[in-house]
């Protein structure tokens, strides 16, 4: 992927368009989330994480004050490409600076094997969630 890639934590009243703008495409349009539990009124209390591509807003991700890592979406046209692993690293490493002793998230199950090879462990049976097969997955901190 030529170009240059930067991964910026963001304030979601500063960049809420954009932030808006790749969710809606990735889970409403493409995944059909219906708009009411895609916009669940926390994400101004959230670490949100934007990605962008020569300066083009590509992906997003947030993190909880739980230390659940959500909203994970990158555009269909950056997907493959190793966008969502730097994503995912940025978000770890955020929550661990933050102090967090693990982060936790919601795997859709089509995406287990990409948070797997990041350390995240299944936890419990499979759960439907916005018409969506998700699994728990958890990663938990070594210390020191």
């Amino acid at each position: 992927m030529n170009g240059s890639l930067e991964i910026n934590i963001v304030e979601w009243h500063d960049r809420q368009d954009a932030l808006k703008a790749i969710r809606k495409t990735v889970f409403i349009d493409e995944q059909h989330v219906p708009e009411e539990l895609e916009w669940d009124g926390r994400d101004t209390e959230c670490t949100q994480f934007l990605a962008s591509f020569d300066s083009t807003p590509v992906a997003t991700a947030r993190l909880t004050p739980e230390g659940q890592i959500g909203r994970m979406a990158v555009l269909k046209d950056f997907r493959g490409k190793g966008l969502g692993s730097q994503l995912l690293v940025a978000v770890i490493a955020q929550a661990k600076h933050a102090g967090h002793k693990q982060v936790f998230l919601h795997a859709q199950v089509s995406v287990i094997k990409f948070y797997q090879q990041h350390g995240f462990a299944a936890e419990g049976e499979s759960f439907i969630d916005a018409g969506i097969e998700h699994r728990s997955m958890r990663l938990a901190f070594d210390h020191g």
